[in-house]
């Protein structure tokens, strides 16, 4: 029997035996059965090449954390990336998704409002979803306003819930992912770990049920929305990527600079700040692209559906508002860094760094309003873009946060900029296409302010629970010792202290110094916080010009 055979006998079944219909509309019941199949068939494949997408973007941080760092510290960085993906898989499957979505699928809950899912924990009674996928015809529609897979469209299919998990996954692991850069080359395997569960399992998901689940107090697709509008996030400017980098900020803040990134191994102030370069461009340009590359998953897989009404239109252009967004926002960093560059010291730079990033911040900014602004909105919030990732990373050095991968500026600033820029730049026809309404519309099309008012409180909200949460779990982990690697450790490096590359000969560490480490207890090991910028190795054998770095 072919697929095409078991679908129309699948349907066929489906019509009562005793029925008094003519064969005409017999016929049109099969068909429109079919229809609804093979519409469900192509959404699934849809969405989870989509996610597949998202999902390879971890491959593109892990490629860029890699080129940034030391070498001695590289077999670390990757081990937290690949760890980033597995922890939020699991805590995401038992926990993230019922905290994010439990509730959003039953029809006694619509129009309620919840601060938290509480059902689908380990994703049981997913099946009920499935079967109602399936059974649905005309009334489609309606179910879709609470069977949301992103909280976006209002006519869309039913998402099968199992690659709704996947696509919800794909995002949870990148907002994860985003502070493995920025804590490099100084963070215990132990803070890590904890920090990815908690992040996937609990802070995410509630920032996603806020805003993208219907029963979300922020949520657009409630029957009544915040101010009539509600919180407009396509796909995740704020959910996604300020919330894993304003978590990288508390991070990188308690956790403290890199031994000599901003003071001598005497705790002394440097007139001039280490740059610290990474040791590898290619890595950091490959992980750029491929980066690129997913974001067409991460933005035109947020339409979820590609079969429903206007789907297509939806989809091209958060396509074409994503390219021209990282393109303007390239240039923009560029030239701005050349201009600035010439001002301080007579003689321009064309900086491959500000290009890189500047093209990751205006994907990070067009990706909360991809399908809600004109092409020429894009290309505007790509230059702003550009422009607030240099003027971030500038204010981090001055504040001495260390970032080794400049992920606060590129995904935290960029983030809430893309958020803000809805509310000014909301097209009433992309609104009205998306999300099936355009009562209230950004400011530049003589709108009333409310749009941008519910962005700003959606910005507040996620700055205030991130924040409530991740500060004081990360000075718990500090407190404890278990945020920082050791002193010598971070000498050595942390591929020694931690994965056993004992004979690898690597540019910058000292192998005598590695022994030493290995000879010495633990408990002869002072640690490094933010409440003392630098340690005092007087605890060790070492000498200042012993230390290489």
């Amino acid at each position: 029997m072919t697929p095409a055979s078991g679908v129309y006998d699948a349907c066929k079944s489906t019509i009562p035996v005793n029925t008094t219909n003519s064969d005409t509309a017999v016929q049109e019941q099969i068909l429109q059965c079919i229809a609804s199949s093979n519409a469900n068939s192509i959404d699934t494949f849809f969405l989870i090449y989509a996610s597949s997408l998202v999902f390879f973007m971890q491959a593109g941080f892990a490629m860029l954390c890699a080129g940034s760092v030391q070498k001695k510290n590289v077999q670390n960085t990757m081990l937290k990336n690949l760890l980033d993906a597995c922890g939020a898989a699991l805590s995401f499957y038992a926990v993230g998704f019922a905290f994010a979505f439990g509730g959003s699928y039953e029809e006694e809950n619509a129009g309620k409002t919840t601060f938290i899912g509480t059902s689908y924990f380990f994703l049981v009674g997913m099946d009920d979803v499935m079967f109602w996928m399936f059974q649905v015809r005309h009334d489609y529609l309606l179910l879709s306003v609470w069977l949301v897979c992103l909280g976006h469209l209002l006519n869309q299919r039913v998402t099968p819930t199992s690659c709704f998990y996947a696509s919800q996954f794909a995002f949870a692991a990148t907002s994860a992912t985003i502070v493995a850069g920025t804590l490099a080359e100084r963070c215990q395997m132990t803070a890590y770990l904890c920090y990815s569960l908690v992040l996937t399992g609990f802070v995410y998901p509630v920032v996603v049920h806020s805003v993208w689940s219907p029963q979300g107090f922020l949520s657009s697709n409630r029957d009544d929305p915040l101010w009539g509008c509600g919180f407009i996030d396509f796909a995740g400017s704020t959910v996604v990527h300020f919330t894993g980098g304003l978590t990288a900020l508390v991070a990188t803040y308690l956790l403290g600079p890199r031994r000599g990134r901003f003071y001598d191994f005497r705790g002394r102030l440097l007139d001039t700040p280490n740059p610290m370069p990474g040791h590898s461009a290619a890595l950091q340009m490959l992980g750029a692209f491929v980066l690129w590359f997913g974001w067409y998953g991460f933005n035109t897989g947020s339409a979820i559906s590609i079969t429903g009404p206007d789907q297509n239109k939806i989809i091209s252009i958060a396509a074409v508002n994503t390219t021209l967004a990282a393109a303007s926002s390239c240039f923009s960093a560029l030239a701005a860094n050349y201009i600035i560059a010439e001002r301080r010291t007579g003689e321009g730079e064309f900086s491959l760094k500000a290009a890189m990033n500047g093209c990751l911040s205006g994907l990070v900014a067009i990706t909360g309003g991809c399908a809600v602004v004109e092409p020429w909105a894009a290309v505007i919030i790509g230059l702003f873009a550009g422009l607030i990732y240099l003027f971030s990373s500038s204010a981090l050095i001055r504040l001495c946060i260390d970032d080794a991968v400049d992920a606060v500026p590129v995904h935290m600033s960029n983030g809430a900029f893309g958020s803000i820029a809805v509310g000014l730049f909301g097209s009433p026809t992309r609104l009205e296409l998306a999300y099936g309404h355009s009562n209230h519309v950004g400011l530049l099309y003589s709108g009333d302010g409310i749009l941008l008012g519910a962005q700003f409180c959606g910005v507040l909200f996620v700055l205030g629970w991130v924040t409530l949460l991740m500060f004081p779990f990360f000075c718990i982990l500090n407190y404890f010792g278990w945020f920082r690697s050791d002193v010598l450790n971070e000498i050595a490096g942390l591929d020694a202290s931690y994965h056993g590359a004992r004979h690898v000969d690597v540019d910058g560490v000292d192998m005598e110094l590695v022994a030493q480490l290995r000879s010495q207890p633990k408990n002869s090991r002072n640690r490094f916080s933010r409440s003392s910028a630098e340690p005092n190795l007087s605890t060790t054998n070492l000498d200042s010009s012993d230390v290489s770095m």
